[in-house]
């Protein structure tokens, strides 16, 4: 293995360069200002897209980061990670005949305006007296905390992490954000009085218990747990893909990239990982995965993106062993699938072929298979649904006056950061209204 001689900061720049005030206006101008735009009702946030491009139009950008932060206290992030082309750009009604309006590119433009000029919200609210603790300051948790405290509660996040952003910070690949992007936002929402608090694990630097004596209400916003086990021989010698994405954006100017990469599995996390080897000198990169195209979890225009990447797919492939000499990997050994009746999951189930196994040369493997379900939930003794988090229409626990948003109670559905950001929103208007009833009993 030779370690990568391309510097990482320039392979893995944002992908797309920002827009010059020609070109934004020249793109909002293209913009039908539809009423009951398509483009809004497909946002999970339900930014009012059309005013926030209009605005842009007319040269106003602050109205424009406005008009998105009133829906969306993350839009930089939002803007830069989106699945745009399956959200409100695939909805877009010039995407029928014509091109669809850059909606992400103009929302991003209007975001860094905001961050260039401080132009963020304040809290008009007079101060309620009431606390709430959040655990992660990963998207999710720093949404409902940023809504909370402009409602005048005093919020505090707890986070494990030496830095605050969660996977915004640690796990999305700098072509699409950049460290720098995502602990911007934190402090944006630091500026509104919440308080974050890190190097603090919860269970183990601090109690619910505690926790609950005082504050008035605890979000859980904990994300999910490590990457699984694949339990095969030589798995010791597979780098986890969370590890590896976090590496690229934290660990300075150079990682160790093989010559021969595998990334195991087919979701975006893979994508991104495999993405990074081939843009920081891997010769060949393989992504290998049991079932087809048709069943990868990963969008189509990043299998697109990666296929222009120059990167391989060998689909119908189980890994069944790593070949280790010395102990590096020298191999992957796959079976052969054939593909039988669905599944748990809903897609066919891949059935392994005695006999036909096969062995693709590697000097560095990877694995991006998912996560396992959230194991505080076993811990606090709360209910769940599918091994994630259950909750109400309110988010709230099976504990009162416990509640968890973002991707541990995504029991159905895709898990995304502006899915996580709308839980953050709504669970805080959810306790904010709890809270003030508490407040008017007593």
């Amino acid at each position: 293995m030779e370690s990568a001689s391309r510097d990482i900061g320039t392979a893995l720049a944002e992908q797309l360069p920002p827009l010059s005030p020609n070109a934004a206006a020249v793109e909002a101008d293209r913009c039908l200002y539809c009423y009951d735009a398509p483009c809004t009702h497909a946002c999970p946030t339900h930014i009012d897209i059309p005013r926030f491009i209009k605005k842009i139009a007319t040269h106003n950008l602050r109205g424009s980061a406005e008009t998105i932060l009133a829906s969306n206290l993350l839009g930089a992030t939002c803007a830069r990670v989106c699945p745009v082309q399956e959200l409100c750009e695939g909805a877009c009604v010039l995407g029928a005949d014509h091109k669809p309006i850059s909606i992400g590119r103009l929302q991003r433009y209007a975001m860094d305006y905001a961050r260039d000029h401080k132009s963020y919200p304040t809290v008009k609210a007079a101060p309620t007296g009431k606390s709430v603790a959040v655990i992660g300051a990963g998207p999710a948790g720093l949404s409902c905390a940023g809504e909370l405290a402009r409602q005048g509660h005093s919020v505090t996040i707890f986070e494990k992490r030496d830095l605050p952003g969660g996977l915004s910070t640690y796990g999305i690949i700098a072509l699409r954000e950049p460290v720098e992007v995502a602990l911007a936002e934190t402090r944006m929402i630091q500026s509104l009085g919440v308080e974050i608090k890190t190097g603090i694990e919860f269970g183990k630097d601090i109690s619910l218990a505690t926790l609950q004596k005082q504050f008035g209400a605890v979000v859980l916003s904990v994300g999910l747990g490590r990457t699984p086990a694949l339990g095969i021989e030589g798995e010791e010698a597979i780098l986890d893909g969370l590890e590896f994405i976090e590496a690229s954006k934290t660990g300075g100017t150079a990682m160790n990239i093989g010559r021969d990469v595998i990334v195991i599995g087919a979701g975006n996390t893979a994508i991104d990982c495999a993405t990074i080897a081939k843009r920081l000198g891997a010769v060949v990169v393989t992504m290998v995965y049991r079932r087809t195209d048709r069943e990868m979890t990963s969008y189509a225009h990043e299998y697109h993106f990666a296929c222009k990447e120059g990167i391989e797919f060998r689909f119908l492939s189980q890994p069944s062993r790593v070949v280790v000499d010395g102990g590096r990997p020298v191999g992957l050994e796959c079976l052969r699938v054939d593909l039988g009746a669905p599944d748990a999951s809903g897609r066919p189930a891949p059935i392994p072929i005695q006999g036909s196994e096969f062995v693709l040369p590697a000097d560095q493997i990877i694995k991006a298979i998912g996560q396992q379900k959230p194991a505080l939930a076993a811990l606090l003794g709360l209910d769940t649904k599918k091994g994630f988090i259950a909750v109400d229409p309110c988010f709230q626990t099976s504990l009162a006056g416990v509640y968890a948003i973002g991707d541990c109670i995504r029991s159905s559905g895709a898990a995304s950061t502006v899915m996580g950001v709308e839980d953050g929103k709504l669970a805080a208007a959810a306790i904010h209204q709890q809270l003030m009833q508490t407040a008017e009993v007593s």
